[in-house]
């Protein structure tokens, strides 16, 4: 059985394809079209995700497509004669009403096929409970997906048993813990989607001083909690937003109460000042009191010491490095595409679970994209021999794996930066070892060249450490399996200094763990570092200079020969710049 999953008309498109219960390739569109993000229909994603199963559009038995607008009707029309009908979810279904249906769009997408596959809604916040649990490695686990809202609902809650999934409770719109973290993302100065992550970066270099007027905009006195809604506009007024074939974009979602409340709001010129890393401080304390308030009756309501997570909030590792010390939780496993994207997989194993498949899957490594061949390499590289000549650059060949990552190691450990692009592309936001920049974690000056060189990203954004699985223990204060960093957890007191360029102003570390058995090549470059340094972790930050990802080679290499990177290993090729 072939099916096709979806994330499309949403934010990060995507596609999946799942072939009796096993997944073959996985994408999001925004690694085709180049553009951060990408909403729209993944044709693309759709297009290579058959390329690598070998199979064609008629070939696919189901498509599936993790949005159901008829899920909860009743309390989208109830609560439409209640308020304001021309709020954002007005705006949105009226926008989902007007555009062609998923199965007419991959008719045009092939015309000359017939499409045999009928397609299934899955309902939003259900297809990310699947896309958390049912990859993960537990047998059993409790299920949290928390997001800005999907289908009327913003997070929902539950339980993961026998490859089924049961949903035990929900919060429905205009309450959102990820409109909350967006709206004050905004009015810190950081306008884009998915600038989050810099609000949670930021916050370690404040304190929580204004926790206590983020409580009067979170109330967590009421079941769950829910919203002091003169805060916010999405819920009274129709806010323009781009979700097709364009970059999301978003207009401000709070209201002038915000700045009544905080002080007028950061414009994204503005000097960053202690005011607002206070700010972010307090927002991500108040976030996580939410987040935890939530995960603690979960934990006693199903009696599990297992946690999947999904949904976009699941991408705060802060909070979810947290877990095991704040609960009765044991183990955490958050896939890597835990967001949108990832509900094109979760939506492709409900209707797996639905048709009577069993759960046969485990995502215990991301390495589900585009991969390319010595020849295609070879190509890129002929195609930019002019420009690689201009830039000074030598290239050679290295067959033998040892020898390649030994030499690798030995450029880093020298303080070189090294954009390393091998195998399949990763799934999902993170570079996790086959399309990274790497650099060695001991420089204290490393943040400052990496953002001089190529990243040219905010100085308070902290690099993450790559780490052997064997090292985690000795390195860090927790030990639980991290391999697609998505969890923060605090390094070892005596242990900061020795890798000042991987360890936060906190003191913590967003690792990923690293076995032999996911990444063998990559395994052995740390490995080879090891051996040289004594440290068993190299940083690791993602192949791109403020674009999506690298996906190809000549991607790579444009890359590469535009920014200051010292050298690129592709495949068995190296190329490096001349010393000045």
């Amino acid at each position: 059985m072939l099916i096709l999953g979806l994330n499309a008309f949403h934010c990060d498109s995507a596609a999946a394809l799942v072939r009796d219960g096993e997944l073959v390739a996985a994408a999001e569109e925004e690694r085709f079209r180049r553009i951060k993000h990408w909403a729209g229909f993944p044709a693309c994603a759709i297009e290579y995700c058959l390329k690598e199963g070998g199979v064609e559009i008629g070939d696919i038995d189901h498509i599936a497509i993790n949005q159901d607008s008829s899920a909860h009707m009743l309390r989208k029309v109830l609560y439409v004669l209640r308020r304001n009908p021309t709020s954002l979810l007005l705006s949105r279904l009226k926008t989902r009403g007007n555009r062609k249906g998923i199965l007419d769009l991959v008719s045009d997408l092939y015309p000359e096929n017939t499409i045999r596959a009928p397609l299934h809604r899955i309902e939003h916040h259900l297809c990310h409970m699947f896309s958390a649990y049912h990859v993960s490695p537990f047998p059993e686990a409790a299920i949290l997906s928390v997001d800005g809202f999907g289908d009327f609902s913003s997070a929902a809650w539950g339980m993961g048993s026998g490859g089924k999934v049961t949903v035990d409770g929900r919060i429905y719109f205009p309450h959102s813990l990820g409109l909350f973290y967006q709206a004050l993302t905004q009015y810190l100065g950081f306008p884009n989607y998915g600038d989050e992550y810099k609000v949670m970066g930021l916050a370690a270099y404040g304190t929580p001083t204004f926790l206590a007027q983020m409580r009067q905009i979170v109330d967590l006195n009421a079941p769950n909690f829910r919203l002091n809604l003169s805060y916010f506009r999405h819920q009274v007024e129709e806010l323009p937003t781009q979700w097709v074939d364009v970059s999301p974009t978003f207009q401000d979602l709070f209201t002038p109460a915000l700045e009544d409340l905080l002080g007028p709001r950061r414009k994204s010129t503005d000097p960053l000042e202690q005011h607002h890393r206070d700010i972010a401080s307090s927002v991500q304390a108040m976030y996580e009191e939410a987040f935890f308030h939530l995960l603690v009756p979960l934990q006693e309501s199903t009696g599990t010491r297992a946690l999947t997570l999904a949904g976009g909030c699941a991408a705060n590792s802060v909070a979810n490095g947290k877990v095991v010390r704040n609960t009765k939780f044991d183990h955490v496993y958050v896939q890597p595409a835990a967001g949108d994207a990832g509900g094109s997989i979760g939506a492709a194993f409900a209707v797996w679970q639905k048709l009577g498949g069993e759960r046969r899957f485990v995502m215990n490594h991301a390495f589900w994209g585009p991969h390319f061949s010595t020849e295609e390499i070879q190509r890129a590289l002929a195609g930019r021999q002019s420009d690689i000549d201009a830039s000074d650059c030598s290239v050679r060949t290295i067959a033998d794996e040892n020898e390649l990552c030994s030499q690798a190691a030995a450029l880093i450990a020298e303080g070189n930066v090294v954009g390393w692009f091998q195998g399949r592309m990763e799934w999902g936001p993170r570079a996790l070892g086959n399309r990274s920049i790497l650099a060695d974690p001991r420089r204290p000056d490393i943040k400052e060249l990496l953002n001089a060189k190529i990243k040219r990203r905010e100085s308070f954004r902290p690099f993450a450490p790559s780490v052997l699985d064997w090292a985690v223990q000795e390195w860090f204060e927790d030990s639980d399996p991290v391999p697609f960093m998505m969890q923060v957890y605090p390094i070892r007191q005596e242990k900061r200094a020795r890798i000042p360029a991987v360890t936060h102003v906190d003191g913590t570390g967003r690792l990923q763990t690293v076995t032999r058995e996911a990444n063998p090549r990559y395994y052995r470059l740390i490995e080879a570092f090891s051996d040289i340094t004594g440290v068993p972790m190299v940083l690791n930050t993602s192949f791109n200079e403020n674009e999506p990802v690298v996906c190809a080679p000549e991607e790579a290499l444009d890359c590469f020969l535009r920014t200051r990177m010292d050298a690129l290993v592709l495949g068995n090729f190296v190329v490096q710049r001349a010393k000045t």
